[in-house]
């Protein structure tokens, strides 16, 4: 989408679109679309009070609908408070107080309110909870090309089972008591010889273990603001952690994701207006796209940060995915800033199992101490036992040779399905070198898309669900790793070319 900024102006010959997509296939009708839209972008400040919105006649121009059908929208928008008529000036965005500001729930927290799946092609039950549980069925990989992790085959069971197996035959009583708040020592001491390879200095003392990432953020999220503050995220981004921060009552707002980064422009601006608490970013194989943060960019990321105060969080699950800067450029924002304005995590669900859930936080130490704090009423400590069996993989040497091997295998088929892609009508503007993701462009709203793959048991993962604003969208995250179904590709070439 392009954001423009509203005044009084000519009309133009062809008016530059205000909102995203505009979808005649979804079940959301046009005038809803248009409503949700523009309360979306008045509810981020996007569209600033007292803006003048394009004519009747623009915007029906703009966006290829009926003036009635734009007249039924602005009417909706001013009855609920978001715009004002002028007689004979037109419409214009209304100042808003606090109380109706807070009305509308955020749209990641809407998200996760409709449980019911899709049914007969109804793209407008799509949402969050209904890709998770979707991705949860006992289907094989293959008939998921929107999944967001690897095929079990490709994952090494047999080191798990072989760990496990060492692990029962230690002194039993290490096997069945409570473990330690910050997480099993050992493990700790080796991720601070994991995180020293990448140049960022963090002591066991500034570690603390979770259940994977997903309880990381939330611990940090809980630790670090309150119910009203402001928390950042990509846009696109890893969707479940906009309805997880939206039910602490956090206002959730998207910067603009490049291929090099966040765009600037945009993180700076935003940042004066909203004075967030938190920025959550994927510096290294970003997801959904899998490009990674530049150097240049990661200073100025770093120089707002510390201009604006607010803390960034470094979602760095790929990390192993990706090959190392030796062969490819890759900049930690922890890497660059020791732990001082930014909270380091990763975790092992994506390369070596998700079923053991062992993720891990790394900051200052007494960011540190909190966190355990908070992770101690919230859990009481992680299972010790998946975190014992990770440390036996890791310090045993395996685990290097495990995620090379993944790499080669992804390596393989990358330059063979972006041809393919583009062969079936889908565009990848940005052909990343490495990671397991492809933010591919269908041309058309992948909601319905989505709809019509999950009749043919096939699941995709639309391009709206990785928006905080949850908008209609062209886009879909694809896994390279589950492309490889020939029904996948007959599905898509029926779709897009048919």
């Amino acid at each position: 989408m392009t954001n423009t900024t509203l005044q009084d102006a000519p009309v133009r010959a062809k008016p530059v679109p205000l909102l995203a997509l505009l979808s005649r296939e979804s079940g959301e009708s046009l005038i809803d679309q248009i409503v949700r839209s523009v309360a979306a972008r008045i509810d981020d400040k996007l569209l600033r009070s007292g803006a003048r919105m394009p004519s009747i006649r623009q915007f029906a121009t703009a966006h290829g609908v009926s003036p009635f059908t734009v007249v039924a929208g602005y009417d909706k928008l001013v009855a609920r408070g978001y715009l004002e008529s002028r007689r004979g000036a037109g419409f214009y965005v209304r100042e808003r107080s606090p109380m109706n500001a807070g009305e509308r729930s955020s749209p990641a927290g809407a998200a996760l309110s409709t449980l019911s799946s899709p049914a007969d092609g109804d793209a407008s039950q799509l949402d969050v909870v209904w890709l998770v549980r979707n991705m949860f069925r006992q289907v094989p990989h293959q008939q998921m090309p929107g999944a967001g992790v690897l095929p079990s085959e490709w994952l090494d069971g047999a080191s798990i089972a072989n760990a496990l197996r060492a692990i029962s035959r230690q002194n039993p009583a290490q096997l069945v008591n409570y473990g330690v708040p910050q997480g099993f020592l050992p493990l700790r001491q080796q991720l601070q010889h994991k995180l020293g390879e990448l140049e960022i200095a963090a002591a066991p003392a500034q570690i603390v273990t979770t259940a994977g990432v997903t309880q990381a953020l939330d611990l940090v999220a809980r630790e670090f603001t309150l119910p009203g503050d402001t928390i950042f995220v990509d846009d696109p981004a890893w969707f479940l952690m906009f309805g997880s921060f939206a039910a602490l009552g956090a206002k959730v707002v998207g910067i603009p994701r490049l291929a090099d980064g966040p765009d600037l422009a945009q993180l700076a601006q935003l940042a004066a207006l909203h004075k967030p608490r938190l920025y959550v970013i994927n510096s290294v194989l970003h997801n959904p796209s899998s490009t990674s943060l530049s150097a240049a960019k990661a200073f100025q990321v770093l120089r707002l940060a510390e201009e604006h105060g607010f803390t960034v969080v470094e979602d760095d699950i790929y990390c192993d995915l990706h090959p190392g800067s030796a062969v490819q450029p890759a900049t930690r924002l922890a890497a660059l800033d020791q732990l001082n304005r930014v909270i380091y995590l990763g975790g092992f669900s994506k390369t070596m199992a998700a079923n053991l859930r062992v993720g891990f936080i790394a900051t200052k130490p007494e960011w540190a101490q909190r966190l355990a704090d908070r992770k101690m009423l919230s859990t009481l400590t992680t299972g010790e036992i998946g975190e014992r069996v990770v440390y036996k993989i890791l310090s045993e040497g395996l685990y290097r040779k495990h995620v090379d091997r993944i790499r080669a295998r992804l390596d393989a088929l990358r330059g063979r399905t972006y041809r393919q892609m583009e062969r079936v009508g889908l565009k990848v503007d940005v052909a990343a070198p490495a990671g397991m993701f492809v933010w591919a462009d269908a041309g058309r709203d992948t909601n319905v898309l989505t709809a019509h793959a999950m009749a043919e048991n096939l699941l995709l993962a639309p391009g709206s669900l990785f928006s905080p604003s949850q908008l209609p969208s062209t886009r879909m995250r694809l896994n390279l790793a589950a492309m490889q179904d020939p029904a996948v590709w007959r599905f898509l070439e029926r779709e897009l070319k048919g």
